[in-house]
């Protein structure tokens, strides 16, 4: 078993070694969907369908990717993303590229496999869609869901009807039937209705089911023919309906280990005609069984407990079986490798070794199963018979490949005496046998070869045939025909001959043509004698008898101009499948090719007196022709009855049989020579049928000619015109572009002025911002200059009452020392003021020497500043704001050094002023001692310099106080100086915004456009 994982790729090879499928499992190939993400997982298939080809199916898991696998190319795709998770799928629409997918939104959608493309979206249903049922015409679709189901119309993709039910009894399925134009509801009552598609009127009811039974209806099937309905449910049984008598036929009992039924599949078979023999059940445990409806075999079994199906869909010719894995996978299995040990033909229940004695008529056996039981006399007699057991569940693959030589005429007359036709799973096999086809396959294949014949070329302009394949099988087999006599190339209704043959055997193209060439060799003789009329002879053959059986209606024929040309050509140039349908037709040539070639003639007739009653009241050539084009109310077993009655009661003067040779089956090897028609006329047709074809080829090249001419002279204008529109469309795109260049200046224009504009309302902003900035900044030094100057002041205040402390204290001791030391004050007062003058114009001199000294560096380092922030300026606009912030920060910088500077000062003022304290009072108390020695040694001038010395010194004293004025004057000297520079600072800040700005402008002026 092979094992595809398709993982993230969109298209690739589903196997890569031819698949050998074994006959245990039968599985070709088993196809997993994992994601190739940090964490795998397995996506789950939800949905599976296959299309009507049956080599094709798609599928869509429960992220809503929908690929289509093709199993003749080996090839699938990813079709489609949806994103949602699909809950049903049909392929099998009109449109074969097409198909409708359910999704979990509650809407239908139509797409496109080969575009990949969304072509319609259907909603309406307000539930999760659950089933979808398409239409044989592929026109119609049935959507159903759990509360309505809906019927669309897919050429408009419109809701054509909507089913609405009672919410308490629910729907269970509602699908089309197979081949027909009914619809068959299900609901969740056991009630069943059958429906007209286009009236939708209610054609019949099933009946309830028995008394006994208690199982609710919940999976159902049909055949392919549509007259056989399978139902389950939680239950083992299985309840099979005939749809065309509307009862329940048969109850099938499964093991008991089957306790519920969750799906049921009938599986086609190319030779049973859609009356499917075989039906798969499966059930709870995961496994689907196939079981044969008519000896409630079991065939084999797919699945297992360890790995159980969810859902089977088979494909429609039986081949695949695609089946869901309770796991997300989706297996493929082959029914051929599955049903290999029993697909066999039916071998005859009897091989007779040697022949019986004339005394043996006395012989009675009774077939038991398994075992023949024979009276004591066949064992005397020696007779030896071998029972081969018989293979009923044999599925019919390869029946036309292999023949049995043991089936005997006369039984199957009598089989077919007994029920009427042949069993439908075995029809084509016999008819095979009846016939005695020689199977040539190198003749047929050199016919084959030759291709199609000139007859056949437009077959389908008047044939038009739906279906392409049965078209190609039909004109191949004509081809063959009219390649091997050539009157079949003459024959107009050669094609309405072997339409019916052809759809039965599209197949086996080798056995539709044999079938057809036996028909024509036995039952159609002596038809081509009066070519190109019809057959006189054997319409004469058909009067004379329709004149013995049914005087009253030959009359009426008579009486009404009706001729045996209108009641009974009709239906031989068709061989009755005008009028019949397609399981009355075969059980009419079951009949036909189990007997004489007489045996059709008299059909011909016994369909006429059949129909007596509804000919005698026609009485218009029209209503005639209706009558045998068209299907009729007509028991068909009414009919062959008849022809019976007819073999067996007619005269032998006028009996067919007389007229018409036995049956004589094609040769082997070679295909006889079939010249039983008017070569002459033949020959004719066919010379004046080469002399028109001449006349019209002539005729073509004439015209072809001429049309060549034409097309020139077209081509000419058409060129002229070309050219014509090519200038104007380069005019026209040389006008555009101008246009394009205009609007491309003008809009760069206007994108220039609306830069400039917000150009210069960002610079006017700024300068705004810089205007608040220098007010702030203004407002703010003064503040801090008040605070200084009060500080300042509050300083000098302190000072000056300290100074005011010590003079008192002075003044006390000068007082005190004044009385003593009058005379040598005066001494002293002379050489104190020289010496305070002294003092004083050297204390001037430094001060003023101190602060050119200090000017000449706040000067030169404003110089530095400024010249540093032009710089900025010049390098970058946007950090003058940083520049202000860093100069304010290191201004902030100095003024903590200043404020240190002034705390040492401080400091080393409160020291000198405790030295001078200590120094005053060591030099008051030495003066007072040498005040009394000088009062007594020194003379008076002396004491008078004494007196000026002491008097200098509190002068000195007393002048401290009067320079704090000119330390106010210098502290509002700096703070002008320092207005005068900010001032001057923005006046540059504002020129150089001037002069970008008029920069700015001149690079956006517009450009001079040179008009020519």
């Amino acid at each position: 078993m092979q094992s595809t994982d398709l993982g993230n790729k969109e298209s690739g090879k589903i196997w890569h070694r031819k698949p050998s499928p074994a006959t245990h499992d039968g599985i070709i190939v088993n196809i997993v969907h994992s994601t190739s993400e940090y964490h795998p997982k397995v996506l789950r298939f939800l949905s599976v369908a296959f299309d009507g080809s049956g080599d094709s199916f798609i599928a869509g898991d429960h992220l809503g990717n929908i690929y289509t696998f093709d199993l003749h190319g080996n090839r699938f795709n990813l079709v489609q993303r949806t994103a949602q998770a699909c809950t049903a799928l049909a392929f099998n629409l009109r449109r074969k590229s097409e198909f409708l997918v359910a999704l979990a939104d509650y809407s239908i959608k139509c797409f496109d496999t080969v575009t990949k493309e969304l072509v319609s979206c259907m909603r309406g249903h307000e539930s999760s869609v659950c089933s979808i049922s398409v239409h044989a015409s592929g026109r119609y679709a049935i959507t159903t869901s759990s509360d309505t189901a809906q019927l669309w119309d897919l050429d408009t993709f419109q809701r054509k009807r909507k089913l609405n039910i009672l919410q308490s009894v629910g729907i269970q399925k509602v699908f089309f039937l197979p081949l027909s134009n009914i619809i068959l509801s299900c609901f969740k009552d056991n009630s069943i209705f059958a429906w007209e598609c286009d009236t939708l009127l209610c054609k019949y009811q099933l009946p309830a089911p028995p008394e006994g039974s208690s199982m609710l209806y919940k999976v159902f099937a049909v055949t392919r023919d549509g007259r056989m309905l399978a139902v389950g449910g939680k239950s083992n049984h299985l309840h099979l309906w005939c749809l065309e008598a509307t009862q329940l036929f048969r109850i099938i009992q499964m093991p008991t280990k089957v306790r519920a039924v969750r799906h049921l599949e009938f599986l086609p078979d190319s030779f049973d005609a859609g009356s499917n023999q075989v039906l798969g059940v499966l059930s709870q445990d995961g496994i689907m069984r196939f079981v044969n409806i008519q000896t409630c075999k079991l065939l084999f079994e797919i699945g297992s407990i360890e790995e159980g199906i969810s859902l089977s869909v088979i494909s429609p010719h039986g081949r695949y079986i695609a089946s869901i894995m309770e796991n997300g996978s989706l297996n493929v299995y082959s029914v051929q490798a599955l049903t290999q040990e029993i697909n066999k033909p039916p071998p005859p229940l009897f091989k007779v070794i040697e022949d019986l004695p004339s005394s043996s008529s006395n012989l009675k056996m009774k077939i038991m199963p398994g075992r023949v039981q024979q009276s004591a006399r066949c064992k005397e007699s020696k007779i030896q018979t071998r029972i081969l057991k018989q293979d009923l569940t044999s599925n019919l693959e390869n029946k036309e490949n292999k023949l049995s030589e043991g089936l005997s005429r006369k039984r199957l007359q009598i089989l077919l005496k007994g029920y009427g036709e042949y069993p439908t799973k075995y029809r084509m096999f016999i008819w095979r046998s009846l016939l005695q086809l020689p199977e040539n396959h190198a003749t047929f294949s050199s016919l084959m070869d030759k291709g199609t014949h000139v007859a056949y070329l437009n077959l389908q302009r008047k044939y038009p045939i739906k279906s392409r394949k049965l078209l190609r099988v039909l004109q191949r087999t004509l081809s063959v025909l009219a390649h091997w006599s050539t009157i079949f190339g003459e024959i107009p209704y050669l094609p309405l001959l072997a339409f019916p043959f052809v759809k039965l055997f599209q197949n086996n193209q080798l056995i539709c043509f044999e079938v057809i060439a036996t028909l024509i060799i036995n039952w159609c003789q002596h038809w081509f004698e009066y070519f190109p009329n019809p057959p006189i002879n054997i319409l004469s053959m058909i009067e004379n008898v329709l004149a013995f059986r049914d005087k009253e209606l030959l009359q009426h024929f008579i009486d009404r101009n009706i001729t045996s040309q209108l009641y009974a050509w009709p239906l031989l140039e068709t061989v009755f499948s005008e009028v019949l349908t397609r399981e009355e037709w075969l059980r009419l040539f079951d009949n036909v090719f189990s007997n004489h070639p007489s045996f059709l003639l008299l059909t011909v007739v016994a369909y006429n007196t059949c129909s007596r009653v509804p000919l005698l009241s026609c009485t218009l050539k029209d209503d005639f022709e209706y009558f045998f084009h068209h299907r009729n109310n007509l028991d068909i077993k009414v009919v062959i009855r008849e022809v019976y009655h007819l073999m067996e009661t007619t005269p032998a003067d006028i009996h067919p049989n007389s007229m018409l040779d036995a049956f004589a089956a094609l040769t082997k090897g070679q295909y006889p020579i079939f010249n039983q028609y008017p070569k002459f006329i033949v020959d004719y047709q066919t010379q004046e049928r080469e002399r028109i074809r001449n006349d019209e080829l002539d005729f073509l090249r004439e015209r072809l000619a001429a049309v060549k001419r034409e097309l020139k002279i077209k081509e000419i204008c058409l060129q002229d015109a070309a050219r014509r529109r090519l200038l104007k469309v380069q005019q026209d795109q040389c006008e555009m572009e101008l246009r394009r260049l205009e609007d491309e200046i003008k809009r760069k224009v206007q994108m220039r002025d609306q830069e400039i504009v917000a150009t210069t309302n960002d610079l006017e902003m700024r300068q705004l911002e810089l205007e608040s900035q220098k007010r702030l900044y203004e407002k703010n030094l003064t503040e801090r200059q008040d605070t200084v100057a009060k500080e300042i002041r509050e300083d000098a205040e302190a000072y000056r009452q300290k100074m005011a402390v010590e003079d008192h204290m002075f003044q006390e001791l000068l007082e005190s020392s004044q009385m003593r030391s009058m005379e040598a004050r005066r001494v002293t007062e002379d050489n104190l003021a020289k010496a305070k003058q002294a003092c004083l114009k050297a204390d001037w001199q430094i001060q003023a020497l101190q602060r050119q000294k200090c000017d000449d560096l706040q000067r030169s380092q404003g110089y530095h500043e400024v010249a540093t922030l032009l710089r900025k300026n010049r390098r970058r606009e946007i950090e003058i704001l940083n520049a202000m912030m860093e100069e304010e920060a290191r201004k902030w910088k100095e003024a903590e050094e200043k404020q240190f500077h002034l705390q040492s000062e401080k400091k080393a003022s409160a020291l000198s002023d405790a030295s001078r304290r200590w120094f005053l009072k060591q030099e008051t108390s030495a003066a007072l001692e040498r005040g009394d020695s000088l009062s007594e040694d020194v003379p008076w001038f002396q004491r008078e310099d004494m007196a000026s010395t002491h008097l200098s010194q509190t002068s000195q004293l007393n002048d401290v106080p009067e320079m704090d004025p000119s330390t106010q004057i210098f502290s509002s000297k700096k703070t002008k100086e320092w207005n005068h520079t900010d001032y001057d600072l923005l006046k540059k800040v504002r020129n150089l915004r001037e002069r970008l700005t008029a920069q700015a402008r001149n690079r956006c002026e517009p450009p001079h456009l040179l008009v020519t």
